[in-house]
């Protein structure tokens, strides 16, 4: 008495075979179609009776052979692993009591060679084996088939038996076998609402797909010379009708958009559903990996996706990249996706340096780009239409951050006030980064700032954030760590500014950053008396300034290209570009620090033009802005020094007031303009004691600058200069801020200046930490 149980295609009927070859007397069989034979008289003759196909039987003929059994006739079945009617249970809980229960696996490497060379005459390799146990799952009845197929195409046999299963199936079953010949990992509300069932009927289909021998053994899956074959049974037309009704089960069940992507792209999909999720997985990741989301676009092109959904997605990843946006190509399919095109249209335009076309384009973008408008406003001196956008945006609820960040900005006439506004703006878009491509960070503006204000220390720690929260996509990266590098290069640091130039020289970078570049370039060159370098940076920048596309954040850096030309003799590129910054400034009420900007490049380039009569009307119109009430430690220093470099030109050196003037500017972090105060005076006095003197205090101030950009990199003091090593170690020997600007004859304020740039350096969030790291720095020194 056996059990043989086994999915269709697993032998059953050769178990059968096998039985009855070692059976001692004779043998009746029962077929699934006809009579049965007289049971009777088959027990009294000792007869082995053998049931193929059990679960085929009627009722009546399960019932029967089951009080067979139970009277002593031997017996031996074959059935699928589904017990689905009473009378088959019967069947085989009568049989199973007198006698084992076979279930059928799938074959052994060893008989599945053999198998193999069976069917086609010839020992299998054993890579040939393993490849036909993969295609067949070790079903008997596929891995023959398989065997004996052409190489390189579905077995025709296969082919056959699967159409044949197909249309004996009822029509829901077999649309699931068809989808699960797509060969996707489909959770099961997926596959339910791809073959249009429940999940009660789901779990049926599968059962009976799982008897008919067309899943791998103990799985889900589709057997792959199975699927293959169900493939290749479909129509092109049919077959893209499966992945369509696949990707709108996907986006039906709330898959995550970029799994069914990832599942579709792995099928190949190419339908309306299929572009559809691609779009849905561009839309995904643009802001997270702007490069993964463009292929997902191209994917969705690929797809047949209407362009005009895709326009918006695909500007949005470009600008976040640096590369060239196409806002003139397909129409956007909606008004959101306008909208969308318009903040895209603004951000890049702030990338190219055209602030004035940045703030039209925000002006049309809805709350967002009202948000966004307000720095670009102030950049170009609207302070009244700034402040209207900033009240728009907050009426109309746009995000916290991004109100933080133009409250800051209508606040940047006084840098001193605007520079928190602008560290809490960072911190909350740190937290919650805006669905958009920025036109600028709150940490880049809050560095141009910092650097105003004379704080090159609140700068770098901005910029470094940035670059660590990776704020803005690659194209702001640029702009920080370039910015980065102009801040080390203006407090005397060229190690940074000298690597970024050399790493971004080469790059496609924005007409903004190109200036940046270009400032950084200059400035090593200006500094190094390398004029040949200077040459070649104005080369690459001249046009850039014939724009004449600057706006208030980039007076600074501009100062170095205007510098340049002057030294260049390229008068003419000069006057047009100061005249503009100083209406920017006029139209913003002529703020200090803004003032003193413009009036120290013009002091800086009638300097390198050694027009003295220039010079001297920089002078004065510096020396108002020294007076005023709210004039920043920075500005004062800058007014010092323009009297002094004034009167210097014409060879009358007060070297009290030039040495007090180039100590200022070292403290308000300008340590080369300091060196080339002092040394300019020094070779235009007539006193040769007055003169050695200035060289001396030149010396200084130069060699500190080179301390810095040369301290070995392994070295607990690298980056600090020497009047900041001078300040650590009165910390460290416990000295107040007062004692400390006594003994070194510098105010408290400049000395607290110090101490945030040198804990900045050194890495300390807070006291403990930074005196430690003092301590491990200083530790092998004496402190007085």
């Amino acid at each position: 008495m056996t059990v043989v149980v086994g999915v269709d295609g697993a032998g059953r009927t050769h178990r059968l075979d096998e039985i009855a070859a070692g059976a001692a007397g004779p043998v009746v069989r029962v077929a699934a179609t006809g009579r049965l034979p007289d049971l009777d008289a088959a027990a009294a003759a000792g007869s082995l009776v053998l049931v193929d196909d059990a679960h085929r039987l009627s009722g009546e003929a399960l019932r029967a052979l089951a009080a067979a059994a139970r009277h002593g006739a031997p017996m031996a079945i074959a059935r699928r692993p589904t017990i689905d009617r009473p009378e088959l249970a019967e069947l085989d809980e009568a049989v199973a009591a007198r006698g084992p229960v076979e279930l059928l696996g799938p074959l052994s490497a060893n008989h599945l060679a053999a198998l193999v060379a069976e069917v086609t005459g010839q020992p299998a390799a054993p890579d040939i084996v393993a490849a036909i146990r993969a295609a067949s799952a070790g079903l008997p009845a596929v891995a023959a088939a398989v065997a004996g197929a052409p190489p390189g195409s579905p077995s025709p046999a296969l082919v056959a038996r699967v159409q044949r299963r197909l249309a004996l199936l009822d029509p829901a079953t077999a649309r699931v076998a068809r989808t699960l010949a797509l060969q996707m990992e489909l959770a099961d509300d997926v596959l339910a609402g791809a073959a249009h069932l429940e999940m009660a009927d789901l779990s049926r289909a599968m059962r009976t797909l799982r008897d008919e021998g067309l899943l791998v053994p103990d799985g889900e899956r589709m057997i792959p010379a199975i699927a293959e074959a169900v493939l290749a049974e479909l129509s092109p037309t049919e077959r893209r009708r499966s992945h369509d009704t696949v990707a709108h089960a996907l986006m039906a069940a709330g898959a995550d958009p970029l799994v069914a992507a990832g599942q579709l792209r792995a099928a190949r999909a190419r339908t309306p559903g299929a572009a559809e999720a691609y779009r849905a997985a561009g839309e995904r990741l643009r802001f997270a990996d702007p490069t993964g989301a463009l292929n997902w676009f191209d994917d969705a092109a690929d797809a047949g996706a209407d362009p005009g959904q895709l326009v918006a997605g695909r500007a949005e990843a470009s600008a976040l990249l640096g590369l060239p946006v196409d806002l003139d190509g397909a129409a956007p399919a909606s008004a959101a996706e306008t909208a969308r095109l318009a903040l895209v249209d603004g951000a890049v335009a702030a990338h190219q340096g055209r602030a004035g076309r940045a703030a039209e384009a925000f002006l049309a973008a809805g709350p967002l780009g009202q948000a966004l408008a307000v720095a670009q406003l102030m950049a170009t001196g609207q302070p009244t239409e700034a402040s209207a956008a900033r009240g728009v945006a907050a009426r109309e609820g746009a995000p916290v951050g991004l109100l933080r960040f133009a409250e800051a900005a209508l606040a940047v006439g006084d840098p001193v006030a605007a520079l928190p506004v602008l560290i809490e703006a960072a911190e909350a878009l740190e937290r919650n980064p805006p669905a958009l491509v920025l036109p600028d960070t709150p940490h880049a503006l809050g560095a141009l700032v910092a650097v105003t204000a004379g704080d090159a220390a609140s700068a770098e720690h901005l910029l470094q954030r940035a670059l660590a929260a990776n704020l803005g996509g690659a194209v702001a990266t640029d702009r920080h760590r370039l910015l980065l590098a102009w801040v080390r290069m203006r407090s005397g640091r060229y190690d940074t500014a000298v690597a970024e130039a050399r790493r971004l020289a080469k790059a496609q970078l924005s007409g903004r950053e190109r200036l940046l570049l270009a400032s950084v370039s200059a400035g090593i060159a200006r500094r190094s008396g390398d004029i040949a370098r200077l040459r070649e940076t104005w080369a690459g920048v001249e046009p850039v300034l014939a724009r004449r596309a600057v706006d208030l954040f980039q007076a600074e850096p501009v100062e170095e290209l205007l510098v340049a030309a002057a030294r260049l003799r390229q008068h003419q590129r000069i006057a047009p570009v100061v005249d503009l910054l100083d209406q920017i400034v006029d139209r913003l009420g002529r703020p200090p620090a803004w003032a003193a900007a413009t009036g120290w490049i013009r002091l800086q380039v009638a300097i390198a033009g050694e027009d003295v009569a220039a010079a001297a009307a920089a002078a004065r119109r510096m020396s108002d802005v020294g007076d005023a009430d709210d004039a920043g430690a920075r500005q004062q220093a800058q007014r010092a020094a323009a009297a002094q470099w004034a009167d210097a030109l014409t060879g009358a050196v007060d070297p009290e007031g030039v040495l007090a003037a180039a100590d200022q500017l070292a403290d308000a972090e300008l340590p080369w303009e300091a060196s080339r105060l002092a040394g300019q005076a020094a070779i235009r006095t007539t006193d040769a004691g007055v003169a050695r003197r200035l060289l001396e205090r030149a010396r200084e101030l130069s060699s500190a600058e080179t301390a810095a950009a040369e301290a070995r990199p392994d070295s607990p003091l690298t980056g600090l200069s020497e009047r900041e090593v001078e300040v650590a170690r009165l910390v460290l020997a416990g000295r107040t801020h007062r004692e400390i600007g006594a003994q070194l004859y510098i105010s408290p304020k400049t000395v607290e200046h110090h101490v945030a740039r040198i804990r900045t350096k050194l890495g300390a969030t807070t006291r403990a930490e930074f005196v430690a790291a003092l301590r491990e720095a200083l530790g092998g020194e004496t402190v007085t």
